[in-house]
């Protein structure tokens, strides 16, 4: 058997930094959809009924990208787990730039009718197969580069793509609506969508540079020295990994629920009636919430390597419900006090995801980890993520009061430390490095860590 090639800082964070360009993009592309959901695609797409029935079909399109996350894990962590984590990148970011592209030159409901929402549904469905072997290459990407002590922080860096990808649309769309409602909903909103194939082919040639990870590698040389017959990778994380895939699924209830509450439904709800803030003042917010949640992410993920993955993730979780509260209840009376709760609720939030990709990539065996991954991740974003938004819709506009809302929170809080606390981890030793942390000599290096 071929030994693995040596760790490197180097290496780990070429790898981290072509993860992070990568997610950004596709990130961004995800969320532009969200966006105009929340903004536009109701009189767009949906003129025919009433705006606030309209925001809820808009939220319905939106969900069926998460909706098929879970088959996207299946069919792009086959191609991580068997040709390689990068093979299924290049492929993810083509898929996602040429739905997003496309949404960008789609007609709308009054050119060609229901034709419209139709097509409308079925490029948001091609972005969520990206998205769904997406986040799972990329984080083994990062992570199978790693050693053991080096793993929170190196993982942070594909988690900088969500913030990066909020920060991108969110400023977009609050450039745009700087030139009035009537150029949004004439063609304002086709920019951010098209504006994707310059990124796409940025992130093309950064991630055709990246080597395969040393996990692969070992792994496909264990596989060739003992002649193992190939299973299918999806065959092999059900029969191994059934129990670590429906805790992974929990695990990220907040991480995704709670955030698309706290962006997606945030944005319908404060440009509704109910509030009535103007849509660049809460855009403005949702921008400034970005960048805090951008510079935090690598700190909280050396934070994390200190302390504790799940020590961090734990803090979070119960933070964030402490400052979700007053967010929802100051909106309209206090628009200052919104960026700075915004922000801080972001922040919190953060420190339950910028620890998630080395948590949850530990959580799997090597050999169907990218599906094992894939899927729990898909899974857990398509209930949590892609439903979230529209249960939250629907229980406002059922009881009339945005405590209802904040007791769904809650109740994702809860889910989200339940799985955390029955977390599995399994260790790649075969990465633990020679040298010490980064920029340092070997015989600075600090002693190993326990297990999180």
């Amino acid at each position: 058997m071929s030994s693995p090639q040596p760790f490197s800082h180097r290496r780990a964070l070429k790898a981290g930094f072509a993860s992070f360009v990568g997610t950004s993009i596709e990130f961004y592309d995800f969320y532009v959809f969200a966006t105009a959901a929340a903004l536009v695609f109701g009189p767009l797409f949906f003129p025919e009924v009433e705006p606030g029935l309209g925001v809820l079909a808009s939220f319905a399109t939106y969900a069926t990208g998460f909706l098929v996350r879970p088959l996207g894990g299946i069919i792009f962590g086959h191609i991580g787990d068997r040709i390689g984590r990068r093979q299924s990148l290049v492929l993810t970011l083509v898929l996602m730039g040429v739905a997003t592209m496309l949404v960008g030159f789609l007609p709308t409901f009054e050119a060609i009718g229901f034709a419209a929402p139709i097509l409308l549904v079925a490029l948001r469905m091609l972005q969520g197969l990206a998205v769904g072997g997406e986040w799972g290459g990329a984080v083994l990407m990062a992570v199978e580069n790693a050693p053991e002590k080096y793993k929170s922080f190196y993982g942070s860096f594909p988690q900088l793509g969500n913030p990066m990808g909020a920060l991108l649309a969110s400023g977009v769309f609050a450039l745009l609506t700087l030139g009035g409602q009537e150029f949004m909903l004439d063609w304002g909103w086709r920019i951010p969508f098209l504006l994707s194939a310059v990124l796409i082919a940025i992130g093309f040639w950064v991630r055709m540079t990246v080597e395969e990870t040393p996990v692969f590698q070992e792994a496909q040389a264990r596989r060739s020295v003992l002649d193992t017959p190939l299973e299918l990778p999806a065959k092999l994380a059900f029969k191994r990994n059934w129990r670590a895939i429906l805790i992974g699924t929990g695990l990220i209830a907040v991480s995704s629920g709670g955030y698309y509450i706290m962006t997606t439904f945030m944005t319908a709800y404060a440009t509704g009636d109910s509030v009535g803030l103007s849509p660049t003042l809460v855009l403005n917010a949702m921008t400034f919430a970005s960048f805090w949640h951008l510079v935090s992410t690598l700190p909280l993920g050396i934070a994390a390597d200190r302390w504790g993955r799940k020590r961090v993730m734990a803090i979070g979780l119960v933070v964030s419900v402490a400052f979700v509260i007053p967010t929802f209840l100051v909106l309209g009376h206090a628009t200052w006090l919104l960026f700075a709760l915004l922000s801080i609720v972001r922040v919190t939030m953060n420190a339950t995801w910028a620890p998630l990709a080395a948590i949850m990539s530990q959580m799997y065996e090597a050999d169907s980890r990218q599906t094992s991954l894939s899927i729990a991740y898909s899974a857990g974003s398509a209930i949590w993520g892609g439903l979230s938004p529209l249960i939250a819709t629907g229980l406002f506009l059922a009881t009339g009061s945005i405590w209802s809302v904040i007791a769904f929170y809650i109740l994702l809080t809860a889910v989200a430390l339940v799985s955390l606390k029955l977390a599995p981890e399994i260790r790649d030793d075969v990465l633990e490095p020679e040298g010490a942390e980064p920029g340092s000599s070997p015989s600075q290096a600090p002693a190993s860590q326990e297990s999180r």
